[in-house]
């Protein structure tokens, strides 16, 4: 995954700006970066403090680390299976 070029709180500090009445526009001159990228942000950060930003990413890095465990066992899983198969082992 790409890694942001700004912090989960500079990001919160921008949403906050514009649910406070700031103009989207302004905000996304100031930091750099489209409106499009602000409502994106405003999406999956709005309404949320630093803490659970940093909870949420803990969280999406856990379910990428459990479904690749999860990836390779079947992996595993099927290559056993076709290797008993090929030795004529029933199951």
């Amino acid at each position: 995954m790409k890694k942001s070029k700004y912090t989960e709180a500079q990001i919160i500090a921008a949403v906050k700006q514009m649910e406070a009445g700031r103009a989207t526009k302004d905000v996304a001159r100031e930091l750099g970066v489209t409106d499009q990228t602000l409502y994106n942000w405003k999406s999956k950060y709005g309404g949320m403090e630093v803490s659970d930003a940093k909870r949420l990413r803990e969280l999406e890095d856990e379910n990428r680390r459990l479904k690749t465990m999860v990836a390779d066992l079947s992996l595993d899983k099927e290559t056993l299976k076709a290797v008993i198969r090929k030795n004529g082992w029933s199951l």
